[in-house]
């Protein structure tokens, strides 16, 4: 690891955060894996190309990109989360994977040999930096001269129906400024066309900000999401907040809200993104 710069959410994703992403890395892969299609046709991997995938957490999109770019292409996950990143490896050692590795480091500050990549991808992974006009130019120096990137983040609060149900709980948890757009945090580049400048000032070119929607598997029925949810870090974090027995009543009252939702075995919400894609500048 070569320093961090975003030490908050460097402690975050090194505490509870990444803890309970790293031990339910499966259900995390669920929730998000509606937009993985979206994500890789824009990607348009090519066997023998190298791959940068920022914020990989877990690293489910990383090593998808490892088998498409297998054998002669790698892929490379970075993530601030070292419970994370460790889950990442034992994966890749379980599915045999060669071509594929994982840093430690804070995509803002660590050093990435220049031109070394063809691409650049992240799920979800570019929305927490504190400065993300450096990040994007450091992400910038790593692709090769007209090199490619396709990002996805959080778009508007309000198409997400995970943060719709939670606010049916604002009489109970302290819900006041949860999921508003700012950052760093999930819903930092949400406004339309946030993102898209940012990539435009760090020097990419062809920027375009595609609007998607996805449906993720958050459990099996609305009492296993609605658990799930508030043992999730921002979740804990509110009931934390609230007086004794406060949670056993907040997770009834988001069982029933989420109950419309069950379908054929399993609980899904909509979620919605900016799917950004990029070329870097020539040489």
């Amino acid at each position: 690891m070569h320093g961090i710069a975003n030490t908050d959410q460097a402690e975050s994703w090194n505490g509870y955060e990444g803890t309970h992403w790293a031990a339910h890395q499966s259900r995390w892969d669920a929730v998000n894996a509606g937009f993985d299609q979206p994500l890789f046709e824009a990607a348009a991997i090519a066997p023998g190309e190298h791959v940068l995938d920022i914020g990989c957490g877990a690293g489910s999109t990383t090593r998808q990109a490892a088998r498409a770019v297998a054998p002669a292409g790698r892929a490379l996950g970075l993530d601030l989360s070292g419970p994370m990143l460790e889950r990442a490896r034992a994966s890749a050692e379980s599915e045999g994977l060669v071509n594929v590795r994982f840093e430690h480091g804070d995509a803002q500050v660590h050093r990435l040999t220049p031109g070394t990549f063809d691409l650049a991808i992240s799920r979800f992974g570019i929305m927490f930096f504190t400065d993300p006009a450096a990040a994007f130019a450091n992400i910038a120096t790593a692709l090769r001269p007209g090199g490619r990137a396709a990002l996805l983040c959080a778009a508007e609060p309000e198409g997400n129906e995970w943060l719709t149900a939670m606010a049916a709980l604002g009489d109970l948890l302290p819900m006041e400024g949860f999921g508003k757009p700012g950052g760093p945090g999930m819903f930092s580049l949400a406004a339309p066309g946030a993102a898209a400048a940012l990539l435009s000032g760090a020097g990419f070119r062809d920027v375009r900000a595609t609007h998607v929607t996805a449906y993720g598997t958050w459990g099996r029925d609305a009492a296993d999401a609605a658990e799930f949810l508030l043992d999730s870090g921002p979740g804990r974090h509110l009931v934390a907040q609230a007086g004794p027995g406060v949670g056993e009543r907040a997770t009834a009252r988001l069982t029933e809200v989420l109950r419309p939702h069950e379908a054929d075995g399993a609980l899904r919400l909509r979620g919605t993104g900016w799917l950004l894609t990029a070329t870097a500048p020539p040489a």
